[in-house]
């Protein structure tokens, strides 16, 4: 299979290779609009991607667009791949890419294109009577796409902003074979039978209901299954040397704002007012839990503490992302809060590891493990942070055969840097703020002449290297 990157390129990429069916995708989302724009020429385009399973696309239709109008659009679509198009791609200047939007009257594309940099080339794909801009992936002819089948339609807001334009997004799949077409569409008629939703009615284990969108009832059998599992999560947590609490489920405002969750996460969580005060209902456990490890002093000997809560918590979820048990507005979330020393961490963070693992595999779910950095809207302070971070640095270099110390001390850095210089240290790794977002280090040596001293800022790994020549 042909695909064209933005650079002009064409290389062969087969369709179970990720770029592949991006590119697949992709074009089939445009082949969508294409088709759209065909039938109902008045109709604004949004954004139309390849996602995991597919592609989708957004519009902004003058007319109340249904799944009853699916067909025809579909039909279109297989024609547009009969017609064996080339895809083409090429540059404008933004100045020439507002022009040509603004012609056409698309005022997402234009939204866009106006908040791109003034002197940024901007890549156009074309096929037959349809161009957008667009960095593409996509298949160099439309002939590739052997079958094609739109799925659904949904309501989706420009930007998933619920303040924007309420917009039409259909969802569609494609293949370049039928028979993969035959076996997906199998393989969603399976997965319908086996919707947790259904069984759970039909089992009478739990149902959502109309009075309660989000809010799940339990039944009788339900709830036995249910502290079947509360009873094996309190026996696996014992086991671990944890003891188990229960926090209040509304608490005050004036908590919230303290921990950060009112300025963060207030978009979230159901308040009222009592007695002219306000109130939140928990949407997470931790605030609570620090209050009942706040309310008698701890000697370090106590350490670790291990903490559990099978806390009920009630968010304020969207109700376009709300899907039975797997999104739901109030659920029992099961926390752990571990008080431990510095020295304790490591050994801490393997057990809980140890113990994700074991529940995990028990009931047959893989996992994936990611590492979070510090986001822009982080709680905590700066100081706290690039100690983390500064760890992370002292451990890797460790990690190399080089002799290390932090110095975690509150004194100003030009004081660090100048007692640095009298006890004759080698090298300074200096980790601030700046380095941290640019996931740098600044590094400073020892030499006599002070123009020589500032190396500048770099990666860890270039550091190393560094010295390892210089060893």
């Amino acid at each position: 299979m042909k695909v064209l990157r933005k650079t002009g390129e064409i290389v062969e990429v087969s369709f179970e290779e990720q770029e592949g069916k991006k590119a697949f995708w992709h074009t089939s989302a445009h082949v969508l609009a294409q088709a759209v724009k065909r039938l109902y020429p008045g109709t604004k385009c949004a954004i139309g991607p390849a996602i995991l399973n597919g592609f989708y696309y957004d519009f902004e239709f003058s007319f109340p667009f249904s799944e009853e109008n699916l067909k025809a659009v579909e039909e279109e679509m297989k024609r547009i791949v009969k017609e064996s198009l080339s895809i083409r791609v090429y540059e404008k200047s933004k100045d020439e890419a507002i022009a040509f939007m603004e012609n056409a009257h698309e005022v997402y594309k234009l939204e866009l294109i106006r908040e791109l940099e003034d002197s940024e080339k901007i890549s156009f794909y074309k096929q037959g009577d349809y161009e957008e801009f667009c960095a593409g992936p996509h298949i160099s002819n439309t002939c590739q796409i052997k079958a094609i089948k739109l799925l659904s339609v949904a309501g989706a807001y420009w930007r998933g902003d619920e303040k924007n334009q309420m917009l039409t997004r259909i969802y569609g799949i494609s293949f370049p074979k039928a028979s993969e077409l035959e076996e997906y569409l199998h393989m969603l008629e399976e997965a319908k039978a086996r919707d947790h939703r259904k069984l759970g009615k039909e089992l009478e284990l739990f149902a959502l209901m109309e009075e309660g969108p989000g809010f799940p009832f339990y039944f009788p059998k339900g709830l036995i299954l249910k502290n079947l599992l509360i009873d094996y999560w309190r026996e696996i947590h014992a086991r671990e040397g944890y003891v188990e609490i229960a926090t209040p489920i509304m608490l005050m405002r004036g908590l919230w704002e303290k921990s950060g969750h009112w300025e963060h996460y207030r978009d979230n969580m159901y308040t009222t007012s009592i007695d002219d005060m306000d109130y939140a209902i928990k949407p997470m456990n931790c605030p609570g839990g620090m209050l009942v490890y706040k309310s008698k002093v701890h000697s370090y000997r106590e350490f670790p503490m291990r903490v559990g809560e099978l806390g009920i918590v009630h968010r304020a979820e969207k109700s376009g992302t709300l899907h039975g048990l797997m999104r739901a507005r109030c659920f029992t979330q099961d926390d752990a809060h571990i008080f431990m020393r510095e020295d304790q961490v490591l050994s801490e963070i393997q057990g809980v590891m140890r113990l994700i693992d074991e529940v995990y595999s028990k009931f047959g779910f893989p996992y994936e493990i990611e590492l979070s950095t510090r986001p822009e809207n982080s709680i905590g302070s700066d100081e706290d942070w690039e100690l983390a971070y500064g760890k992370e640095v002292m451990e890797q270099l460790k990690a190399r055969g080089f002799r290390v110390e932090l110095d975690q001390r509150d004194e100003k850095l030009g004081y660090k840097i100048r007692e640095a210089q009298l006890d004759k240290v080698p090298y300074m790794v200096i980790l601030g703020e700046q380095e941290q977002k640019g996931k740098t280090i600044s590094v400073r040596q020892r030499d006599e002449k002070r123009e020589k001293q500032d190396m500048g800022q770099m990666t860890v790994e270039a550091f190393i290297g560094i010295m390892a020549i210089t060893a």
